[in-house]
């Protein structure tokens, strides 16, 4: 019988898109062919893979004026604000092809105490890597695996959410336009199933996934259950903080961690999720930030002109509410009634804030992944870090405070950088890699290059 996915547009619950999966046979036979093509491209000079790099940004530049409104149609992000993806994805590879042929070249060694010989280490190509991507930014993430990948020498399997199948399918025509040989780079649509069979599979060497927490640990579990040893690279959930200082810049500060936590409706990999803010001004930070999120367009994100659109789907906007009503009934206090926003009506669409009362709340602790946000008062920067930490995550956490015309600011900042159990600390912005349950190997930088190289 054959399987099959459907995408359903957020905002009107239309279906968009359906898709075949492949049998076992044809999944096998995918492979097999990104393993023979990666034997011949693993011949192929550094200099050429970086050249043909450069050539798929300028197809993908030939075609990105069709991918907003696509890509807006798929997963519900205003169309306004899908153009930033993609000039976000063509600079980061502009810059991985920049530091391709140095982070690929021979590492020589000159602690040798043996005359007449010379050491180095040298990068080679691991296989096949399969791509596990997700829908919140598709191109964005993708490219962070899928370049580094083909100019270390592998071949790529790009899996695309189901949410947006139609990126990797783009990616793929790009690449193949730009002279990537057939086969190298393959967009394959999976179910759980298949995907997980994919990762045991013998001819796969590594595996980049970036996703929800429970998805990393059924690939993780898949990689180990699998007959030979292979490469894991994970990237998962996050609660991200925030801490306002009193002597923060107050206006910029409440206006970027708005935006910080409602862009893409709460739905990016590093969104504010929660923020502590000092005793001092929290009545004034909190009035403050209502004001700006009431002035926010929530309604068709096809519309030019809305700025808030629709979360991913049902499943999401039931669960955000679940989230919600428990924090309401523990005590925080709503602060934008959901009847403020008309469109909020639609099951897909929540927004809202939470003035908390407990801090061991589920919305202050476990990923929301919505356009909700909580807000704590602290009374000193030791309980702001205590909070900070007490969260299974550790993807981003961000510090807002003077520390430009500070010295006592800078000491705090620099002190919460050693002390926060996260991979990236940001000083007055919001947050972009990764520790705890959110991150196994670092996706973007240098390392993204070695990782997949041996």
């Amino acid at each position: 019988m054959t399987e099959t996915q459907t995408t359903i547009a957020p905002h009107t619950q239309a279906p968009l898109v359906t898709r075949i999966y492949p049998t076992e046979f044809e999944l096998d036979a995918l492979i097999r062919t990104a393993a023979d093509a990666q034997k011949s491209w693993n011949r192929v000079s550094l200099d050429e893979r970086i050249s043909k790099g450069y050539k798929f940004i300028d197809e993908f530049k030939k075609m990105q004026d069709e991918f907003p409104l696509e890509l807006t149609q798929q997963m519900g992000r205003p169309v306004s604000q899908t153009p930033g993806e993609l000039r976000g994805m063509l600079s980061r590879a502009e810059y991985m092809l920049s530091i391709a042929a140095s982070s690929l070249a021979l590492v020589p060694l000159t602690d040798t105490d043996l005359p007449g010989f010379r050491r180095f280490i040298a990068r080679v190509p691991l296989g096949v890597v399969l791509v596990i991507a997700p829908w919140n930014f598709p191109y964005l993430t993708a490219i962070n695996s899928v370049l580094p990948a083909l100019l270390a020498g592998n071949a790529v399997l790009l899996k695309p959410s189901p949410q947006t199948p139609l990126t990797a399918e783009r990616m793929q025509r790009a690449l193949e336009l730009a002279g990537f040989p057939p086969g190298l780079m393959q967009a394959v649509h999976l179910s759980q199933a298949l995907a997980e069979i994919a990762v045991r599979h013998q001819l796969v060497d590594f595996v980049s996934f970036t996703g929800s927490v429970s998805g990393g640990r059924a690939v993780a579990k898949a990689a180990v259950d699998a007959a030979g040893f292979k490469g894991v690279a994970l990237e998962l959930g996050g609660k991200d903080p925030a801490y306002v200082r009193a002597d923060a810049d107050f206006d910029y500060t409440v206006a970027e961690l708005v935006d910080g936590a409602f862009f893409n409706s709460g739905q990016s990999c590093c969104a504010i999720e929660r923020i502590y803010v000092h005793e001092s001004i929290f009545d004034k930070f909190v009035a403050a930030y209502v004001e700006l999120v009431k002035k926010y367009k929530l309604g068709d994100p096809t519309d030019p002109t809305t700025n808030l659109g629709p979360v991913v789907g049902v499943a999401s906007a039931n669960r955000i509410r679940k989230q919600v009503a428990a924090a309401v009934a523990a005590g925080a206090k709503q602060l934008i009634p959901e009847n403020l926003f008309p469109a909020a009506v639609a099951i897909e669409k929540w927004i809202g804030i939470r003035r908390t009362a407990s801090l061991a709340m589920e919305v202050m602790m476990e990923e929301t992944f919505g356009p909700v946000i909580g807000i704590q008062s602290v009374s000193s920067d030791e309980e702001a870090l205590r909070l900070m930490n007490d969260s299974p995550y550790g993807l981003t956490a961000s510090l807002w405070t003077d520390a430009a015309h500070n010295r006592e600011s800078e000491a705090v900042f620099l002190n919460f950088a050693d002390a926060l159990e996260t991979g990236t600390v940001f000083l007055n912005r919001p947050t972009l890699t990764t520790v705890v349950t959110s991150s196994i190997r670092r996706l973007r930088g240098q390392e993204s290059r070695t990782a997949d190289a041996a």
